[in-house]
C-alpha cells in the first residue's frame, strides 16, 4: 500500500530519477568527471519529474523566467 501511494503521488520523480540513473550508468562506465556528469543528469531527471508531480509541464517557462531575472538583475533600478 506504501509503494502504491508513493507512486501515485511522486511518479514523475520517479520516473525522472531513474531515466536519470539509467542514462547516467550508460554514461558512468568511464570515469570520475564522468560521476558529476551522472549527478547533473539525475537531477535534471529529478527536476523535471518533480514539475510534472506539480502539473507545472515538462520545461521551465523561459519567457518568465527571463523577465523575473531582468528585473531583479536590472543595472539601472
Amino acid at each position: 500500500m506504501l509503494w502504491k501511494e508513493m507512486w501515485e503521488s511522486h511518479r514523475g520523480r520517479i520516473v525522472g530519477v531513474t531515466g536519470g540513473v539509467l542514462f547516467g550508468i550508460v554514461y558512468l562506465v568511464s570515469g570520475f568527471w564522468d560521476m558529476l556528469f551522472f549527478a547533473l543528469v539525475v537531477f535534471i531527471g529529478y527536476i523535471f519529474g518533480k514539475r510534472k508531480d506539480l502539473h507545472q509541464g515538462s520545461l521551465p517557462q523561459w519567457k518568465e523566467a527571463v523577465q523575473r531575472l531582468s528585473e531583479k538583475w536590472r543595472p539601472f533600478k
